[in-house]
């Protein structure tokens, strides 16, 4: 399995099932608007191309786990000792949060590429097969209900 380097987002949230990058690689404009409203953003603001590459979004590009990884020189939290620190525990979206605390340990368990898996797995529609996004409630492809994995 080939996996894309600028997907493996140091804090846990893995870029592959990310909506915004969803709604970016897909130019999905209503997926966008919604994004938009939540994060206070411009649709065409919502475009994001990994973490960990040179086309983020105004929210990862600001990201201070993103930053403190890089200055600690490791890839992401799942190797640092100070897991959970407070940047995780004051991150400012609930859900988000709560999705970094279960995948931050998994990605501690695997290999970057098992990880990729597992993560995948959580937001693959169980009708169609799509790869869907983190907290989605219905399968951007068939509209099937999605199962929330936390």
């Amino acid at each position: 399995m080939s996996i894309d380097n600028n997907l493996l987002a140091p804090c846990g949230l893995y870029c592959g099932v990310c909506a915004t990058r969803y709604a970016y690689k897909n130019n999905d404009d209503r997926l966008k608007q919604k994004l938009a409203k939540f994060y206070s953003l411009k649709p065409e603001d919502i475009k994001c191309e990994g973490c960990l590459s040179d086309f983020r979004s105004p929210f990862c590009d600001a990201c201070s786990i993103r930053r403190c990884a890089k200055k600690k020189n490791i890839s992401g939290c799942h190797e640092c000792e100070e897991f959970p620190c407070r940047r995780i525990n004051k991150f400012p979206f609930k859900i988000a949060k709560e999705f970094m605390l279960k995948s931050i340990p998994a990605r501690k368990e695997r290999s970057d590429e098992e990880w990729v898996k597992w993560e995948e797995s959580n937001w693959t529609c169980s009708t169609c097969n799509e790869i869907g996004f983190r907290g989605a409630n219905r399968c951007p492809k068939c509209k099937s209900e999605m199962t929330q994995p936390i």
